[in-house]
C-alpha cells in the first residue's frame, strides 16, 4: 500500500490489465485523472470499458496507459489493501474503546482506531461520521455509499459527549441526518455502558432513530473491559441484561407491525448470558448486523441443525478411525461460545467421542470471552492442562489474515508448543462439520 496510488498485487495473464502492460509492483497514481486513493473511485471510473491511467514502476517515472476491455470482461488486476492514502483515524476518545484496554507490545497495526467510511462501507466497520467533512458527505451522495455502518451510542448530546469524549466537535448525528436525507441508509450500533446510555437515555436514542426510516436496523452490543483498563460504567451482568432485552422486545413488536422487521437486534452475548434461547432466525431480518457479531450464534445452531437433518453428520469424524491412532478431535472456542457447542456436540455427535475445549482469556481478562479475541498463549496453556491428547480444532476467526494470534502466534507454533495435532478450522457449522467428517477443506493440519 502506499499514500500515491494503488499498488497492483496480481494481474491476470491474457487480461485487459496485462495487455495494457501493468505488472505487479506497479503503481496506479490516477484514474481518468482522478488521484487513486481507494479501491472505490478505482470501480466508479473504471465501471466504463476504457480507462487512462497513470501508472509507475519502481525506478521508473510515470506513465500514461489506456486499458480497454470486451463488455463484461474483468480487467484482471488486484490491488493491496483497499485504502491508497491512509486510513482515517478516530478523532474521538471514547470512555469505552476497546483498542484502551489492550495491554502494550502487540503489533502497531491492533492500535489502530479507524473510522473510516469507506471502510464502513466496504466492510462493515462502524464509524461515527464525527471526522467526515463536506467533501466526504457529497462522495459518498455521489458515489452512492449505502448502506454504511454508523455508531451512533446515544442522541442526547450531553450522554454524547460522555461517551466519545470528542477531540474536536461532535457533528456525528448532523452528518448523519444529512446522509439519510440523500437516501442512504445506515445500519446503527450502540455500544451499551450501563448506568450511561441504558434506561430512559436508550429510549430516547431508538426513539430518535425510529424517526429516521434510512435506519434500517439497530445493534445493541455491550460494552467489554479488559484486566489492562477499567470499565467505563457498570458490568452487563445477567441481571442488567434481563431487563435490557424487556426493553428492547415492546420496540420489536412495533417494528414488526410497522415495518414487517424486528429493526432493533442484541448481541447474543446478552441471550446466553440470561440462558434465554435465542430468537428464531427470522427474527434476525436477514442477519443485517451480522458483522457487528449479532446473530452469529443463531446461524451457527440453524446451520448444524439443517446439516444434521440432511445426514451431514452421518460419516465418522476424522479422529474416530479404528486404528487408535487417532483419538477423537477436541474443539477449542471461547468460554461464551462453549456451552453452546457442548449442547450440540451432546446431542448428535455424543457417540464419537468429540469433545469441547473452552479457553479462558487470561491475556486479556476482563469480560472477555469471544473465541475470536483468544491469544495463542492462552490456547498453548489451555492444551497443555488438558494433557494434549487429540486432534485439536482452532476456529480460523482465533487468526488474522496473516494467520497469526493477537499474540503473533501460527498454527505451526501452538503445535510445536502444545506437542500435539492442531487444526485451524472453519468456524461456521458448515467448516465444523466438513473437518470433523473430512468432505471439505474445512482444515489445515500441522503436528
Amino acid at each position: 500500500m502506499t499514500a500515491r496510488g494503488g499498488l497492483v498485487a496480481a494481474v491476470e495473464r491474457e487480461s485487459p490489465a496485462e495487455r495494457a502492460g501493468l505488472c505487479p509492483g506497479d503503481v496506479v497514481e490516477a484514474v481518468d485523472g482522478r488521484p487513486l486513493t481507494d479501491v472505490l473511485v478505482w470501480s466508479w471510473a473504471a465501471a466504463e470499458d476504457q480507462v487512462d491511467v497513470r501508472v509507475s514502476s519502481p525506478g521508473s517515472p510515470p506513465r500514461p496507459l489506456e486499458l480497454e476491455r470486451d463488455r463484461g470482461e474483468a480487467w484482471g488486476l488486484e490491488f493491496e489493501g483497499a485504502i491508497f492514502d491512509g486510513i482515517r483515524t478516530c478523532r474521538n476518545e471514547c470512555t469505552f474503546c476497546f483498542l484502551g484496554g489492550l495491554p502494550g507490545g502487540l503489533r502497531p497495526s491492533l492500535y489502530l482506531r479507524d473510522d473510516d467510511y469507506r471502510l464502513s462501507f466496504l466492510f462493515g466497520n462502524f464509524v461515527t461520521l464525527t471526522n467526515l467533512e463536506d467533501a466526504d458527505v457529497a462522495r459518498i451522495v455521489e458515489m452512492r455509499l449505502t448502506p454504511l455502518h454508523v455508531s451512533v451510542h446515544a442522541a442526547d448530546a450531553d450522554v454524547r459527549r460522555r461517551l466519545l469524549c470528542p477531540r474536536e466537535g461532535d457533528r456525528g448525528l448532523e452528518r448523519l441526518d444529512e446522509l439519510l436525507a440523500a437516501d442512504i441508509e445506515v445500519h446503527a450500533q450502540i455500544v451499551l455502558v450501563p448506568g450511561v446510555n441504558d434506561g430512559p437515555v436508550l429510549d430516547e436514542t431508538l426513539g430518535w432513530l425510529a424517526a429516521r426510516p434510512g435506519v434500517v436496523s439497530v445493534g445493541i452490543v455491550p460494552a467489554s473491559s479488559t484486566r489492562h483498563t477499567p470499565r467505563a460504567g457498570a458490568a452487563l451482568d445477567a441481571g442488567a441484561a434481563a431487563e435490557l432485552l424487556g426493553v428492547l422486545e415492546p420496540w420489536r413488536t412495533r417494528m414488526r407491525s410497522e415495518r414487517g422487521v424486528s429493526w432493533v437486534h442484541a448481541a447474543d452475548e446478552m441471550w446466553l448470558a440470561v440462558g434465554r434461547p435465542l430468537p428464531p432466525g427470522m427474527d434476525y431480518d436477514g442477519y443485517p448486523q451480522f458483522e457487528n457479531g449479532i446473530g452469529l450464534v443463531r446461524s451457527f445452531i440453524d446451520e448444524f441443525g439443517a446439516l444434521e437433518a440432511s445426514g451431514g453428520h452421518g460419516l465418522r469424524p476424522v479422529g474416530t478411525r479404528t486404528d487408535g491412532r487417532h483419538p477423537a478431535p477436541v474443539l477449542v472456542t471461547g468460554t461464551l461460545f462453549a456451552p453452546v457447542l457442548e449442547g450440540l456436540v451432546r446431542d448428535s455427535l455424543a457417540e464419537h467421542g468429540i469433545r469441547v475445549l473452552p479457553v479462558r482469556n487470561r491475556y486479556l481478562g476482563g469480560d472477555v470471552s469471544v473465541a475470536g479475541l483468544l491469544t495463542g498463549e492462552d490456547i498453548v496453556r489451555a492444551v497443555r492442562d488438558h494433557g494434549g491428547r487429540g486432534d485439536y480444532f482452532v476456529p480460523e476467526v482465533v487468526f488474522n489474515d496473516d494467520g497469526v494470534t493477537l499474540d503473533d502466534q501460527t498454527v505451526e507454533m501452538l503445535a510445536a508448543s502444545t506437542g500435539g495435532v492442531v487444526r485451524a478450522v472453519s468456524a461456521d457449522a458448515r467448516g465444523l462439520v466438513a473437518a470433523l467428517t473430512g468432505t471439505g477443506r474445512g482444515w489445515v493440519e500441522h503436528r
